[in-house]
């Protein structure tokens, strides 16, 4: 590798940090802002597909797709916006540290649903590593039991983000990641906006203050548009793998800014730690193991073929 590109992938990778960093804060924003979930997310998706578009007309990007692609992605923001008012009501019933650990299980639910959906087999590797995870998941449950109605918003929060990368993983073979991101954005609006019509939610409960209206262009320009653009220009020169692997400091970052802005309130018991530890590790774990097993596999491969 030559010292350019050296420092081409060096600063790829401090953009990865940053951008994951970013992701880190959106939990602090979700606790800082006054309004309640629903109307919350609704304002941080109008706010990030104005800011695309923008993007888009700035880069001259071409965003229109086919009517079956449209139906397609407008349907799934529906299941992105209830991730996203599942994930802020869950840090409004506990805590960003205990939001944050739970959604951590997302690799869990995936190594599962992906197989199902796909049908294919589940690997022996991901359900050892689920196993881990649902042990660290249960002791969190056990001994942290006045934040229930929260874990379980932040699992099912990590189970619709389950789904929606599952989907995106097959969308993303035919489209580019911003034109994706943008009209599951439009779609996750829409979905929210027929609701709340539907439920007089278009109420004084929407009025914002001040700082609210800071927190919320912070939370759906940097944390949204900008966090998801440069995410997917560092893909270009990053692999999958570190690409992930730098992604799953999303909670450790969330978790250390909480105690940073928060204090007291986000001290937990031993036993958080320990489950929180165990999930993380498991989560650390699984690319590093299925890494070295794939190796292993193409030398016994590469050793078969020789004889």
């Amino acid at each position: 590798m030559n010292q350019e590109s050296f420092r081409h992938r060096n600063r790829n990778l401090l953009v990865l940090h940053f951008t994951v960093f970013i992701w880190g804060f959106t939990g602090i924003l979700g606790a800082l802002i006054s309004v309640n979930a629903t109307h919350l997310v609704w304002y941080r998706v109008l706010i990030a597909v104005v800011s695309l578009w923008i993007w888009f007309k700035y880069k001259k990007i071409n965003y229109r797709l086919s009517w079956n692609s449209l139906i397609i992605l407008f349907s799934t923001g529906a299941i992105v916006a209830l991730h996203w008012i599942l994930f802020f009501y869950s840090i409004k019933q506990s805590t960003v540290s205990v939001t944050l650990v739970c959604l951590s299980s997302l690799s869990l639910f995936t190594a599962f649903l992906e197989p199902l959906i796909n049908r294919s087999r589940i690997s022996k590797l991901d359900i050892g590593i689920g196993l881990l995870i649902i042990t660290g998941i249960y002791i969190i449950f056990e001994f942290e039991s006045k934040y229930t109605v929260g874990i379980i918003a932040g699992l099912t929060s990590a189970i619709c983000a389950s789904l929606f990368s599952i989907i995106n993983s097959k969308q993303i073979k035919k489209h580019e990641a911003p034109v994706i991101s943008f009209y599951e954005l439009i779609g996750a609006w829409a979905w929210i906006s027929i609701f709340l019509a539907a439920t007089g939610g278009f109420n004084e409960a929407m009025k914002l203050n001040g700082n609210d209206i800071f927190y919320l262009i912070v939370l759906g320009t940097i944390c949204t548009s900008l966090a998801y653009v440069a995410g997917v220009s560092v893909m270009k020169e990053l692999s999958a793998f570190r690409v992930a692997l730098i992604t799953n400091l999303e909670p450790i970052y969330g978790i250390l800014l909480a105690f940073l802005f928060f204090g007291k309130e986000e001290q937990m018991s031993l036993h958080f730690y320990l489950g929180a530890a165990i999930i993380l590790i498991a989560v650390f774990a699984h690319p590093l193991v299925q890494k070295h097993f794939e190796k292993r596999r193409k030398k016994s491969k590469n050793i078969s073929e020789a004889q």
